[in-house]
């Protein structure tokens, strides 16, 4: 009886009646056991590895001026509310910063492979992180780096060394993108629930980010940049054709070989500064300012609440930086800040969280999302990894509750929109998914899905379906049991895409079941004549001999003989940790060149270090 095991000294469950769990151990015929035993580390707990996810991630960004290496650790997490599966990044620690290196050049036209090489392999060794250790990363080229007859080569053998799963992309509106959640904008913006510009100014290029309650509402981009002109020794040494524009409008006509003074180029930079303000603050533009635009001009900077500056200059302009590096930086940074500071953009300065680094923190921290964990993957070793899959999101609402005629037509009309063919190209197909699980909306989009693909479906090629509501493990039930699709499937939910993205996929993530998807802009490898959104690499120089179409990828207008147009909303599910959502959406019109006006949650950033990057002998540019 109990009564005579506690005469006896034994030890019994009435002892804990009181909530005493003491450490203790059970000698002989104890009538309990405990589930209270250590269990060693939580991080080591199969279940909280389900439901949190650390990935080591890489930015590489090679800038007009400078390039460097930052390595990231993300900690996402699965959503606790409801019963969905998405992920959100809830942490993000910066593990390692690279010095700042200028951006090696072989001759006016190449970028030094060998030496950038070293830059990149030296980071790594200092890290002591090997490219087998990353779970994803971006390699971004910007600016006039990205102007280089060797960019993509380039980009493309960098990506392939630092990881089986780190991303080459390319552009100004990637890199404004990046830079806004690097320099901290887009967070202020939430915190604030304000709108604020970021003005992110590298060694080639001035990108303009407006967030607003978080989210990146449009990105552009001007060919203002603080390295566009370079001085050794009291003489001009590197000069781009937009320095030497600038030069000439500014009634100081500079070219290589030339005696520049000090003050010959605080009077160049004076003038770029006063493009930039205007860029920001008067509308309609002068037609001097519009021209510089390497993308759509913007129209919508009404009531500000802030400016932050990010990028190289964004140092001088927020006092961090003093080292004159014989560029246009320092000039360039005193001039904004003294108008800035005088009230003449209208709207106070804010403090960056990071300057010269926002770009390669952007990439490290804010370009991957994770799948959810009830995804339908049919054959992990076949449909994964992918690299550089085109996404297309049909214009369907599926709060209306489509019937599968109407989905499948939506498909088809989206596939010719974009002169693709489903029996040729492969494509993730992005859907948003609302509803509640019921089974008649999932079959519909099934039906839909299998209508539209069935040419692709015939050759036997496999599907790529991509969802923000949880319904892959249904949806690729009905597609494999009920509609009897024999073909691989790769169905994920917890994503958000958008039409104009490219995604990169990882492996099969244990013992999460997750898949990362890394998304990325292919500025430098996209069809010229596809859609697409209008984007130049270097400005339309007035005084300049007319060069053939299409010498750079993407620097042209062109028209699409059906003269379609289409406009695309989106959200980008990137899951800061500071609860705010992210997307972008564009409208394009094609027809004559085009515009468009996104709400993005990552960006892109092109020279984020500017003029001022850093002297390789003296390390980072301090950020205080």
């Amino acid at each position: 009886m109990p009564e005579q095991k506690n005469n006896t000294g034994q030890h019994t469950v009435d002892d804990h009646m009181f909530g005493d769990f003491y450490a203790h151990e059970h000698d002989g015929d104890a009538d309990h056991d405990h589930d209270d035993i250590d269990p060693g580390p939580l991080e080591d707990n199969p279940i909280w590895q389900r439901d949190n996810v650390s990935l080591t991630s890489v930015g590489i960004d090679i800038g007009s001026a400078g390039t460097q290496v930052i390595f990231s650790t993300i900690h996402l997490q699965r959503v606790g509310h409801s019963l969905a599966s998405r992920y959100v990044i809830v942490d993000r620690k910066t593990a390692f910063e690279s010095p700042v290196s200028f951006t090696p050049y072989a001759d006016e036209n190449r970028i030094d492979a060998g030496a950038l090489g070293a830059i990149i392999d030296d980071a790594y060794a200092a890290a002591a992180i090997r490219p087998s250790d990353i779970d994803t990363g971006v390699v971004i080229l910007t600016g006039e780096a990205l102007r280089r007859d060797n960019a993509q080569a380039i980009a493309d053998i960098v990506s392939a060394k630092g990881g089986d799963f780190v991303t080459a992309t390319a552009g100004n509106h990637m890199e404004a993108m990046l830079a806004a959640y690097g320099s901290g904008a887009a967070k202020m913006s939430h915190d604030q629930e304000g709108r604020i510009l970021n003005i992110d100014i590298g060694g080639g290029t001035t990108k303009l980010t407006l967030c607003e309650n978080g989210k990146v509402v449009w990105t552009a981009a001007l060919h203002v940049g603080g390295r566009l002109i370079a001085t050794a020794d009291g003489h001009v040494v590197r000069a781009d054709p937009a320095g030497l524009h600038h030069a000439r409008a500014a009634g100081v006509p500079l070219k290589v070989g030339d005696p520049a003074s000090g003050s010959q180029m605080a009077t160049v930079a004076a003038h770029m500064a006063g493009l930039v303000e205007q860029a920001v603050t008067q509308r309609p533009l002068p037609q001097a300012v519009a021209g510089l635009f390497l993308t759509e001009v913007p129209d919508d900077l009404d009531n500000l609440d802030g400016v932050v500056f990010s990028g190289g200059v964004g140092e001088y302009v927020g006092g961090r930086e003093s080292r004159d590096f014989g560029d246009l930086g320092i000039h360039l940074g005193a001039a904004l800040r003294e108008r800035v500071l005088a009230g003449a953009f209208g709207t106070p300065m804010l403090p960056a969280a990071a300057c010269i680094r926002a770009t390669a923190l952007g990439a490290s921290e804010y370009s991957v999302q994770l799948s959810g964990q009830t995804s339908t993957i049919t054959a992990p070793g076949r449909v994964l990894p992918r690299r550089s899959m085109q996404v297309l999101k049909p214009d369907i609402d599926m709060q209306d509750r489509p019937d599968a005629a109407a989905i499948s037509a939506a498909i088809a009309r989206h596939f010719v929109a974009f002169d693709l063919t489903p029996a040729e190209n492969e494509v993730a197909l992005m859907f948003d998914y609302t509803l509640p699980p019921d089974y008649a909306p999932i079959r519909a989009l099934a039906d839909g899905v299998a209508d539209a693909l069935a040419p692709r479906l015939a050759a036997g090629h496999p599907l790529y379906v991509m969802l923000d509501g949880d319904i892959a493990q249904t949806l690729g039930g009905i597609l494999r049991e009920e509609l009897e699709i024999e073909n691989d499937l790769l169905i994920l939910d917890g994503i958000s895409l958008r039409d104009f993205d490219f995604i990169d996929l990882g492996k099969i993530r244990l013992p999460s079941f997750t898949v990362p998807v890394t998304v990325k802009s292919l500025l430098f490898s996209e069809d010229p004549l596809g859609p697409r959104r209008h984007e130049r690499i270097h400005f339309a120089d007035p005084d300049a001999v007319p060069t053939p179409a299409h010498r750079h990828v993407g620097d042209h207008s062109h028209t699409h003989a059906d003269g379609h147009t289409h406009s695309h909303g989106h959200d980008h599910g990137l899951g800061h940790g500071h609860g705010h959502s992210h997307g972008h959406s564009h409208s394009h019109g094609h027809g004559h060149g085009h515009g468009h006006h996104h709400s993005h949650d990552r960006s892109h950033a092109d020279d984020a270090q500017g003029p001022g990057d850093a002297n390789p002998d003296s390390g980072p540019v301090k950020e205080g």
